[in-house]
């Protein structure tokens, strides 16, 4: 059994390749080839300790595992807190495996500044890893959060013609929603005096309270999905994106919307959740039928895949504010 700091190590050694991928000094032909190796082999090293974490996993466990915990503000127990369950695994493995094919397909497509694409891809994978990984809700606030920064930059760079437009409209999108998001938080912490997810899940709420909170929350992780009607900035980012952005958008970073939910919404502010779950249910409804009819009219494959993904997590949201198990 390794009682190495493994969920510390997934999120730092991407760090330390964006570090490395900066002080590679030589002429263009060979720091290009040096980059895409680095990058390959940094993700491939997340991979293997992504199934370390996988087989020392006990499945028959419902506590949070490989717990890593150093208080930063003791007065409302904000501290560094790592930890997963079976369901922050399945996303970390999800993650760590998409990574490195779009390092592979990286060759092919991205044909100028590799250095600073790499950089960023790597910047993503430890920030995207950091939010599965987060146990206090002011760490997963800043992870949440700074995925925005190298994603803007990865749309804003190597995207299409209309690459600024679209890398502003994600950004101000998103970030907007974070500012509900920050509030309830703030509040949280000074009620309860923790932001520890653990002991959240346990501290009882005022409902005329979780419903505020819940709602601030609900736009910052509803922009992320993207639900209907909050989903107009997704096609856009798309089609613009580089495929390998587009790769990273479909096949994790809307995921990370709906593991907030299940993360913090349902567990913290059960009450509220159950309270909002038909108006959820009638979002999701209308994003599966509206979205799906109007994947079917695109001619652009990349905004066919956009649309389809906004029905593909209307039938995740559905599925976890339905509040049962088969859901």
């Amino acid at each position: 059994m390794i009682t190495f700091p493994l969920l510390s190590t997934i999120i730092i050694v991407p760090l330390i390749g964006a570090i490395i991928a900066f002080l590679i000094k030589g002429d263009e032909a060979n720091v290009s080839k040096n980059l895409r190796e680095l990058a390959i082999w940094t993700s491939l090293v997340v991979l293997v300790i992504s199934i370390i974490i996988l087989l020392q996993f006990d499945l028959n466990s419902q506590n949070f595992q490989f717990i890593e915990k150093k208080t930063i503000l003791s007065k409302f127990d904000i501290s560094y807190h790592l930890g997963v369950d079976s369901v922050s695994l399945i996303f970390i493995l999800l993650t760590t495996t998409l990574f490195p094919i779009c390092f592979l397909y990286s060759k092919l497509s991205i044909k100028f500044r590799t250095r600073e694409f790499v950089i960023a891809m790597l910047a993503l994978e430890a920030l995207t890893l950091g939010v599965f990984c987060s146990l206090d809700i002011v760490l997963f606030y800043i992870f949440f959060e700074s995925l925005l920064i190298p994603m803007f930059l990865i749309i804003g760079i190597w995207g299409g013609k209309n690459r600024i437009f679209s890398s502003f409209k994600f950004f101000l999108y998103t970030l907007a929603g974070s500012v509900f998001f920050l509030i309830s938080i703030i509040f949280m912490a000074y009620t309860s005096n923790t932001t520890s997810i653990p002991q959240l899940d346990n501290y009882y709420f005022d409902v005329y309270l979780q419903k505020w909170l819940w709602f601030g929350m609900f736009l910052s992780f509803a922009i992320k999905v993207p639900m209907w009607p909050f989903h107009t900035w997704l096609p856009d980012a798309h089609v613009e994106a580089p495929t390998i952005g587009s790769m990273i958008l479909a096949g994790v970073l809307l995921k990370v919307g709906a593991f907030a939910f299940l993360r913090i919404s349902l567990p913290i502010l059960p009450e509220a959740s159950i309270y909002f779950s038909s108006f959820i249910m009638t979002l999701s409804a209308i994003a599966v039928v509206y979205t799906s009819i109007v994947a079917f009219a695109q001619t652009d494959i990349k905004k066919l895949i956009a649309y389809s993904s906004v029905a593909h997590m209307g039938y995740v949201t559905a599925g976890i504010f339905s509040i049962s198990k088969i859901g």
